[in-house]
């Protein structure tokens, strides 16, 4: 299972989770450009450049069966290399988790926020409640990593969908009941973008639902992996 982070976060958003999945579930994190053990690395400023290089990245890896998993921007970039591994005519994934982004087509309801100013630009990080007010009050760390989350806002903010047929690998969307600005019709309409199974489940939390309700969410991811495993991989001969 390969795992996209959302905008400021790392591969270490996925710590631990492996444990409490399947046992022949593999969670891969993909660390991009920018952050934790690349920080030297200039981050990207915008989606399209970023697929392709994941793509090659990661083509090394997709000998064996499997899915993507991918919260706010990482659904952007779980669902744009789904298409860019069908325009290649690559194995494609099985099953493509997103988590916290509306559905690719709709305009986001949150601000815009990756011009503003930097207090500004701060102010609206911490009211989004995913970045530790200890790390927010850190004013060298925050010198380090302001041009890291406004570059991964950037991202976000600056995406455009272009429409492509359904992907044939199902897919399953979540949200937090509380956040404010990716609501269930959000989701809901992820279902126009798969030709296989689509669910939809809303968990207690707001956008970072991820971290308060990590233990439902595994639940759930388990519960899909173990059906993905019976019913789209061969059984023993």
């Amino acid at each position: 299972m390969f795992c996209f982070h959302h905008a400021g976060g790392g591969a270490s958003t996925y710590r631990g989770w492996g444990s409490s999945l399947l046992s022949d579930v593999e969670v891969c994190p993909v660390q991009t450009p920018g952050r934790e053990n690349r920080l030297r690395e200039p981050p990207y400023l915008n989606l399209k450049p970023l697929i392709p290089v994941l793509a090659d990245a990661l083509k090394p890896y997709m000998d064996l069966p499997f899915v993507f998993f991918g919260h706010s921007l990482g659904s952007l970039a779980a669902f744009e290399l789904a298409r860019e591994l069908r325009r290649r005519g690559w194995a494609q994934p099985l099953h493509v988790f997103v988590s916290g982004r509306c559905s690719p087509e709709l305009a986001p309801r949150e601000e815009v926020i990756h011009n503003l100013p930097d207090a500004e630009f701060l102010e609206k990080i911490r009211e989004m409640n995913g970045t530790p007010e200890e790390v927010l009050q850190h004013e060298e760390l925050m010198k380090l990593l302001t041009p890291i989350l406004r570059a991964d806002f950037t991202v976000h903010e600056t995406y455009e969908y272009v429409a492509e047929e359904p992907l044939d690998a199902g897919i399953s969307a979540f949200g937090g009941l509380a956040d404010p600005d990716v609501l269930r019709d959000d989701l809901e309409a992820w279902k126009q973008h798969t030709r296989g199974k689509f669910r939809l489940r809303m968990l207690p939390g707001d956008h970072f639902f991820i971290n308060s309700s990590k233990d439902l969410l595994l639940e759930s991811l388990a519960r899909d992996l173990s059906e993905i495993s019976a019913t789209a991989l061969p059984g023993p001969r």
